[in-house]
């Protein structure tokens, strides 16, 4: 374990977070005897709302895996809600401060590990405040390491300094750091970067590949979940079925 603790998040527990405002959480749905081993606040990215697809998908995949997911939205991604316009994402030092609500607020209702983390966007915020908060672990879906069409302007410079223990669950062909690219890049030794065959930013794999986009969705959830119950053996690490 990255800590030493255990979650014991029970259903109390749960329902005391389901009761803070704009959160929605998918409690642990834990197979056979394994115990719960942690929890995630899960931020969407900078497209989708926190209900999308993927992020349903996941969330579902990890509680069926016993990690508790709690999600939320970025007010923009809010305000869409309500007016149905789409909007470009807030200033990063909204989104930023809109982590540390979420944060300050779940924190003390979680016995045991607490981790953040997200998709795409949503991953890199919490990337920049993970130290900081002092999050137990920090888990990226599809980082997004530079803007679409812009390979030659990295945001990496945070990741060399990384002191939470980090993993990155990246697709090799993904449009915003193929692993190609991420090889050139110089990461702390917290981060553990989980490559998945032949799949894009969404995780999504070439039909060629002989993987589904099922099989590396499940990979994915099964991975977050045995970095989250034990310590990483290394930094760079190859996923296969």
């Amino acid at each position: 374990m990255i800590n030493g603790q255990s979650a014991g998040i029970d259903g109390d527990q749960w329902a005391k977070i389901a009761n803070v405002p704009g959160l929605r959480c998918d409690p642990p749905k834990t197979p056979g005897d394994r115990g719960v081993c942690a929890c995630l606040i899960l931020a969407h990215g900078a497209g989708a709302p926190m209900d999308s697809g993927f992020m349903e998908d996941m969330a579902q995949r990890l509680a069926g895996q016993g990690v508790g997911v709690v999600r939320f939205e970025f007010a923009y991604m809010a305000q869409r809600r309500v007016s149905g316009a789409k909007r470009p994402p807030n200033p990063q030092k909204v989104l930023l401060e809109t982590w540390r609500t979420v944060y300050e607020q779940v924190r003390p209702l979680v016995a045991g590990k607490l981790a953040v983390g997200g998709k795409s966007m949503g991953g890199r915020m919490a990337s920049l405040l993970a130290d900081e908060l002092g999050a137990d672990a920090l888990v990226c879906l599809g980082y997004p390491f530079y803007a679409v069409g812009k390979p030659e302007k990295p945001r990496v410079e945070h990741l060399a300094g990384l002191r939470t223990p980090t993993l990155i669950v990246q697709g090799e062909r993904d449009a915003l750091g193929n692993r190609e690219a991420v090889a050139g890049y110089e990461l702390s030794p917290a981060i553990e970067v989980c490559w998945l065959a032949a799949a894009d930013h969404d995780l999504k794999p070439l039909k060629v590949s002989g993987f589904s986009h099922e099989q590396h969705l499940q990979t994915a959830a099964q991975r977050v979940a045995g970095f989250l119950t034990d310590a990483p053996a290394s930094r760079l690490l190859r996923c296969s079925l």
